[in-house]
């Protein structure tokens, strides 16, 4: 009798969206400390699959604001974008790009 799969793995022993979105969300929060700009307005904008269904390709986006600039009104804010590479059997963050528009 096979076993029952997990509610964070598929059938086929792969992570799901959720758990691929967690990770490449805390890799980006864990890097917060080393970064030169505060990190606000997170948001989901894209989740892909890869062709070889080794990888969930998520792409993060957010406002990075440097220290001061939180407190301008006048400052334009221009969302940035980041496509994390999550390793579809172990959960694991193994890239950060950035996403051109």
């Amino acid at each position: 009798m096979a076993a029952k799969s997990s509610n964070n793995r598929a059938n086929n022993n792969k992570i799901n969206v959720r758990i691929a979105v967690s990770a490449a969300k805390k890799y980006l929060q864990s890097l917060q400390s080393i970064l030169e700009y505060k990190i606000q307005d997170l948001r989901l904008e894209e989740v892909e699959f890869s062709e070889d269904r080794k990888y969930w390709l998520i792409t993060l986006g957010f406002i990075a604001n440097t220290t001061g600039e939180e407190e301008s009104f006048f400052l334009k804010k221009e969302r940035e974008y980041k496509v994390f590479k999550v390793n579809a059997e172990t959960g694991k963050v193994e890239s950060m790009k950035i996403r051109e528009l």
